[in-house]
């Protein structure tokens, strides 16, 4: 059974290379809040995100509030709020990170 992974931490305030390690394919992460530093392009948090097997989301509303927009990693898909729901009824399973 598949999981949504949700970040919502700076990639500098919490252990993302241990959910990398316990993360499966067909598991999801999602970036919010914070957590959408570890999507800055050329990061080590982004590279570290990209060699994992995760589909990797990002929600654009804390992407656009942090400044980011320009910054950010093309490797990671930028949701809506709406695009949220769909990956928490895709997923049955999740865990906050």
């Amino acid at each position: 059974m598949s999981v949504l992974y949700t970040l919502s931490h700076s990639p500098y305030a919490c252990d993302l290379l241990s959910l990398l390690r316990i993360a499966w394919p067909g598991d999801d992460l999602l970036l919010l809040s914070d957590g959408v530093i570890a999507g800055l392009r050329g990061s080590p948090a982004e590279g570290a995100l990209i060699s994992s097997p995760l589909a990797l989301h990002a929600l654009e509303n804390d992407i656009v509030a942090r400044g980011l927009t320009m910054h950010f990693s093309p490797n990671i898909g930028i949701i809506s709020y709406n695009d949220f729901v769909s990956l928490t009824e895709k997923q049955s399973q999740q865990m906050a990170w």
